[in-house]
């Protein structure tokens, strides 16, 4: 009896000492995450926070665009639901697709109100103009890093819960799996070019 019982304590012991390892390497992963996802965010707000002052440029030159900014406020209106610091929407791939979704609307809202600039070449001269777009081209630049760094680190997250011995840590404890940013519908297939 006293045999079996030693058995069973060292099977204990080894497995806390087991899953403790794996406990705190999950939990550094979760936490890479989450720290990356919060870069993703800083990006996302630095790109919100110069809206204004891109769309207050552009009105001083085009006056009866109304019709963009409103569309552009709208957009940026809606982020003041979706940004957050709140890293559970990581957890949620409808959240974040619809976190996406409604970055998207705010993208699309500002390639219109760029392309304004074809009407209006004076403004495509204006130094204020030209610095904001730069700073807005170097945002979109680094989302598309923290992005894929988010990624990367959902990839080694996900994968950590569900490979052998992690899959016992992570089930013991409830780890789940973590969302993807994925990509927009269409980009697969790359576009019809034709010189005709």
């Amino acid at each position: 009896m006293k045999k079996i019982v030693t058995i069973i304590g060292v099977a204990f012991a080894s497995l806390f000492m087991f899953t403790g390892c794996g406990y705190n390497g999950i939990v550094s992963q979760k936490e890479a995450v989450e720290q990356q996802w919060a870069n993703v965010e800083n990006q996302y707000q630095k790109r919100a926070d110069l809206v204004p002052n891109l769309v207050a440029t552009v009105k001083g030159f085009a006056k009866h665009e109304e019709k963009v900014f409103t569309e552009l406020a709208e957009a940026r209106s809606k982020l003041g639901g979706t940004v957050s610091v709140d890293a559970s929407i990581t957890d949620d791939p409808e959240k974040l697709a619809q976190f996406q979704k409604t970055q998207r609307e705010l993208g699309a809202g500002l390639g219109r109100l760029l392309a304004l600039t074809e009407n209006y070449p004076e403004l495509k001269s204006n130094a204020n103009f030209l610095d904001l777009q730069s700073q807005l081209e170097g945002i979109e630049n680094r989302i598309a890093t923290e992005r894929k760094r988010y990624n990367d680190a959902v990839g080694a997250y996900n994968k950590s819960i569900q490979m052998f011995p992690g899959v016992i840590t992570a089930k013991m404890f409830h780890f789940e799996k973590k969302a993807y940013f994925q990509a927009e519908e269409g980009t697969q297939k790359a576009p019809a070019v034709s010189f005709d």
